[in-house]
């Protein structure tokens, strides 16, 4: 078993809590969590690989042990994650890195490819959606915040932050729900119920309208650098759908992609695999 160390960076006085592993001057893998999670859902896969990668999973700003300012001094936007999440990788020192992105963590790392297309080494995708087709009906109540802001369009969308949906989010999809820990969900519910916490929330699904109006310029990305790219996909998400894991082979023809018997969580199942299928393709 490799030591897992529980860290914090200073980033410009925003304090961002992350998990490091592996040795220093392996090859870099930057892991990059979804909502509503955080760093901790990289506790089974970070051991599977820590004897072949240098692994760094920071908790998103407002989600984990990160900073959680108030929203009136931090704007809960996808770019400002990415921002953060940017000058992270250069405080810790991680020049070149491969990246996994998982839901959120997608459009926070794709962000980064665009805006540094040298440092990436590679991009491993698990239900990280960069394509329309991609977007199941369950994104429906999101959309209808995005084409009318109201109050009531907005308060609708709180129940998505109960702790009955984020359950099921872990577990829609898998064969036998026994397999999945409950410390996952219960962990997550306890910082969505953090003060103020349902707000943030609220502003980034308003906000994820800004990710869908970048898929052009991702998959542009894609066409133009062609990084290595690998897409684990859980099958049976609700939200994200098999078509938008085909859809990367049509701007990356060299595109790995592999679906698992599973939901959106994958990594509560299938750790093992999926680990070996990213230990195999970034050794390639």
């Amino acid at each position: 078993m490799s030591t897992i160390a529980h860290r914090h960076a200073d980033v410009d006085g925003f304090n961002v809590f992350y998990r490091e592993a592996g040795r220093a001057g392996a090859p870099k893998l930057l892991l990059l969590h979804g909502f509503p999670s955080s760093s901790h859902m990289f506790r089974d896969l970070i051991p599977l690989l820590a004897d072949r990668f240098h692994l760094v999973a920071p908790d998103l700003p407002g989600f984990g042990q990160s900073d959680l300012p108030a929203r009136d001094t931090f704007a809960y936007t996808f770019d400002n994650l990415a921002n953060v999440i940017d000058r992270f990788t250069e405080v810790i020192g991680f020049d070149r890195y491969a990246v996994y992105v998982f839901d959120y963590g997608a459009p926070t790392g794709f962000r980064l490819a665009l805006k540094h297309p040298e440092r990436i080494t590679g991009i491993v995708s698990q239900n990280g959606n960069a394509y329309v087709e991609g977007l199941s009906d369950g994104w429906n109540p999101i959309q209808a915040y995005w084409r009318e802001p109201s109050q009531a369009n907005r308060d609708a969308l709180r129940a998505l932050l109960t702790k009955e949906t984020t359950i099921w989010q872990y577990t829609h999809g898998v064969s036998d729900t026994a397999s999945v820990s409950p410390d996952g969900y219960s962990l997550d519910d306890y910082y969505m119920n953090r003060p103020g916490a349902h707000d943030i929330q609220l502003d980034l699904f308003g906000d994820y309208q800004s990710n869908v109006a970048l898929y052009p310029a991702f998959q542009q990305y894609f066409r133009t650098h062609q990084p290595p790219f690998l897409a684990v996909w859980g099958k049976h998400d609700p939200f994200f759908l098999p078509a938008g894991a085909e859809a990367f082979r049509r701007d990356l023809p060299n595109a790995d992609v592999r679906f698992f018997d599973t939901g959106h969580f994958a990594l509560e199942t299938h750790a093992a695999d999926i680990a070996a299928a990213i230990a195999g393709f970034l050794i390639r």
